[in-house]
């Protein structure tokens, strides 16, 4: 999902594909492309429909949307984490958030 292949570069994205992988398809069987489309169509609906958010403080994303709502977007404590790190260091080999 990014240019360089770092999960960090991307955080929400890397976040909805492991919640997708994890919660969801991993419950189903997918034989064909036709199928994992159709499931993933319905899934996507589901993650943002009826699916509460911790990063939303437990609101969906549909409601938030709809009512234009100031949710605690949890999430980008994250990002300004991970914005501030210089990954580009030759030394470092682990990096603690």
């Amino acid at each position: 999902m990014t240019e360089s292949r770092d999960p960090l570069e991307n955080v929400i994205a890397e976040g909805i594909d492991c919640i997708i992988n994890n919660e969801y398809f991993s419950c189903y069987e997918v034989n064909t492309l036709a199928e994992a489309r159709s499931l993933l169509g319905e899934v996507i609906k589901l993650f943002n429909q009826e699916r509460p958010h911790m990063s939303l403080g437990m609101l969906t994303p549909e409601r938030v949307h709809a009512q234009n709502l100031e949710a605690d977007i949890l999430w980008k404590l994250l990002q300004e984490k991970t914005d501030t790190l210089n990954l580009g260091q030759d030394n470092q080999t682990t990096v603690n958030l």
